[in-house]
């Protein structure tokens, strides 16, 4: 039987949520599964070498260690693959993919519920809810008469990755008018998911609402600033669900502040949450969640089935459908 190591950065904690009694029994009953879960530390890597020299698969999820190259060389000749029932690998495949091991993640997985979310964002902001509850009543229905509704509305989408592919496809049930900004993206592409490709300026300027989907990297840090957020519509809506780093907080809270019909919805912030004295804390047309739009509650299991049903299919020689090439990591968030 396939030896399997699960490692996590904590004895008890997202794995046991994420792997849970009914997960783990399915895990066991396919694999040799080491017993306990282990830490990136000599003692517990040395405590289990025996078991480890044989291991062909990892499995973890959020909290998954950076083993050195040495590490991996040392105590998991024989390993294969890596099954990440979470989002983003940056954090350690590199050292893994050094070794020829292969890294799958449930990234596409967890899109599900963020697309969800910023759906559920979409439909509530075109009918200007947000604001509307910070109003007096008796001035909620001459708020909400400037809002569009959800037919024939513009909404921009800055990124075109897994969420905002999924988005896409969603909002495709509505009658909206959907804007994309992303350079990396055909026309072809575009066409197929109803989507118009345009600049960043076309979005800002006449989007009713924005939703950034940039990925996480040096090249589109702090890219969404002032020339950007002075263009929003009066009562546009800015979702952020991307990341915090993407935008310069300043900027975002002045256009804010200049137009306060405006409002941004924000459930990633740089740094997170904002630091006390920010007044995104404090502006009333700013609502923050706390980095809820992934996948929590019962949905985190979901990614830890298909990490499991990814390495039936790596077994068997199967189409896989989560593996993240090198090229892919250099792009991801």
């Amino acid at each position: 039987m396939v030896k399997v190591a699960i490692f996590n950065v904590k004895k008890q904690g997202d794995v046991q949520r994420v792997f849970d009694e009914a997960r783990m029994n399915q895990l066991k009953s396919l694999y040799d599964v080491y017993p306990e879960v282990l830490l990136p530390t000599a003692e517990d890597l040395e405590s289990a070498k025996d078991f480890l020299k044989d291991v062909k698969f990892i499995f973890s999820t959020w909290g998954m260690p950076r083993l050195s190259e040495e590490d991996i060389k040392k105590y998991l000749p024989k390993l294969e693959a890596v099954f990440y029932a979470a989002g983003s690998v940056k954090g350690f495949a590199p050292t893994f993919m050094n070794c020829g091991v292969k890294v799958f993640s449930a990234a596409q997985v967890n899109a599900i519920p963020v697309a969800e979310y910023v759906f559920a964002q979409i439909i509530l902001a075109n009918k200007g809810v947000w604001g509307m509850l910070t109003r007096p009543i008796d001035a909620r229905a001459a708020y909400f008469s400037n809002f569009p509704g959800n037919y024939e509305a513009t909404v921009g989408l800055i990124g075109f990755g897994a969420i905002a592919h999924l988005l896409a496809k969603r909002l495709q049930t509505l009658n909206l008018k959907v804007l994309v900004y992303d350079p990396y993206i055909s026309e072809e592409e575009a066409k197929e998911y109803g989507v118009t490709l345009t600049t960043l300026e076309d979005i800002f300027q006449n989007a009713d609402i924005i939703s950034n989907h940039l990925p996480d990297i040096p090249p589109v840090f702090y890219m969404l600033d002032s020339k950007y957020f002075n263009l929003m519509k009066p009562y546009a809506t800015f979702i952020n669900t991307g990341r915090g780093r993407e935008v310069v907080e300043d900027d975002l809270i002045s256009a804010m502040i200049a137009v306060p019909t405006r409002t941004a919805v924000l459930d990633v912030t740089f740094p997170e949450p904002p630091l006390p004295d920010s007044l995104l804390r404090t502006l009333p047309n700013v609502i923050l969640t706390p980095h809820i739009a992934g996948s929590s509650g019962d949905e985190v299991h979901r990614m830890a089935v298909e990490m499991i049903e990814e390495s039936i299919r790596y077994q068997n020689g199967e189409p896989l459908k989560y593996y993240v090439s090198p090229e892919m990591l250099a792009k991801m968030a």
